[in-house]
């Protein structure tokens, strides 16, 4: 970040005229400044009345979340975490939520911004957000992004000189038992079918459906096995795995912990998982991170591989998950994996979600619009209960 911004984050910003002596004394205005956590409780409620119009009251576990999130990463400071904007009566019509995460570019270490919301109310709100929008600006940042913009969020990062990647916004879903994996769907948007016992009667038209079609099965490939590993395990063979990215997390020992106990407070996703792929001769091609919510959805986080192994990689993180008993799949699309995921049969690609970025630096801009880009999974917000919950 620019030593400006640096300065505008440290100390609020006046964005509208300057006071005369008489009301020195009198709350600022239209101030854009970093969030601190005695604004949690009002961040929480615009959180609800922007996402969650449904809901008659804010969670009250929303706040609490929110503080872990937004000011629990090791990482954290002011200059590199949300943001909020203040109308003239000195309260928060709009705000963005982000929070740090170490990368390293072209073997420099970048501290990034996830933005993770931006939400605005009212004609107040719009200005404000306009503010914001500026303090976001590719000029003044050296990297922010998000993996799940709106197509309005979008038009804004790329009016602001930032870049919207049209693989990372694909998410793939694979289906292994199509009646299972069409009840998960239903039982999320209606709430009764969870309660009705209809879980066994899926799985035996399942049974059905494999044995005609069996080109839902995902065959296991030869030569490779696949196994269980701890979650130290897997942060070492993926910042082994990334080294081939000219942009990757860092994942250092302290950030990983942190980011791992972040993510398993999503309890609504499933247990989270990470297993180790080796081939023949003992070495380790590939190893991936997923979320697997008792033999329904498996949400992967991560998936990464020795290269020139994508295709073997893929497959057999597709059969490990059938043979799991997951009735489906599901992961956000990278360049490097398309044309493995690809070959999966019962598979399709949905956009759920713009994956935007913006920065400073042109080697940074080089890298995301190819193949030495690598973000998202763990490294994003895929695992937050900001979009699975409350």
């Amino acid at each position: 970040m620019t030593p400006a911004t640096e300065s505008v984050l440290k100390q609020p910003t006046e964005l509208s005229s300057t006071p005369d002596e008489g009301s020195r004394s009198r709350p600022s205005t239209g101030v854009v400044r970093a969030m601190e956590r005695s604004d949690l409780p009002a961040i929480a409620d615009l959180f609800t009345r922007t996402f969650r119009k449904q809901n008659r009251h804010t969670d009250s576990e929303l706040a609490g979340y929110l503080e872990t999130v937004f000011f629990g990463s090791p990482l954290y400071s002011p200059e590199v975490g949300s943001l909020v904007h203040l109308n003239e009566t000195s309260t928060i019509d709009s705000a963005i939520l982000a929070m740090p995460l170490e990368f390293m570019v072209h073997g420099r270490p970048v501290t990034a911004r996830i933005l993770c919301a931006f939400m605005a109310e009212g004609k107040s709100g719009a200005a404000g957000a306009a503010r914001l929008a500026r303090m976001l600006r590719a000029a003044r940042q050296d990297f922010c992004f998000t993996d799940n913009a709106s197509p309005v969020s979008a038009d804004h990062w790329v009016a602001g000189g930032g870049l919207v990647l049209p693989v990372q916004s694909l998410e793939w879903h694979r289906t292994f038992r199509p009646a299972a994996a069409g009840l998960d769907v239903a039982s999320r948007k209606v709430r009764l079918l969870a309660k009705l016992p209809l879980r066994g009667l899926a799985r035996t038209l399942d049974r059905f459906v494999r044995r005609s079609k069996t080109s839902f099965a995902a065959a296991p490939q030869e030569g490779v096995a696949s196994s269980p590993i701890s979650l130290n395990l897997f942060m070492e063979q993926a910042q082994g795995m990334m080294e081939r990215f000219s942009v990757h997390p860092i994942f250092s020992k302290t950030e990983f912990d942190w980011l791992i106990a972040a993510a398993k407070l999503n309890t609504s996703l499933g247990e989270l998982y990470c297993r180790s792929i080796v081939d023949a001769q003992g070495k380790t091609i590939g190893c991936y991170l997923y979320f697997g919510a008792d033999g329904r959805n498996a949400l992967v986080l991560n998936i990464l591989c020795q290269e020139r192994r994508e295709a073997t990689v893929v497959a057999q993180v597709f059969a490990d998950l059938d043979s799991l008993g997951y009735a489906s799949a599901q992961g956000m699309a990278q360049p490097f994996l398309m044309h493995a995921v690809l070959r999966q049969r019962h598979l399709v690609h949905k956009h759920t979600g713009y994956f935007c970025l913006v920065t400073r630096h042109e080697d940074l801009k080089n890298a995301s619009i190819g193949d030495g880009f690598y973000a998202g999974g763990l490294a994003s917000e895929s695992w937050s209960r900001l979009l699975h919950d409350f």
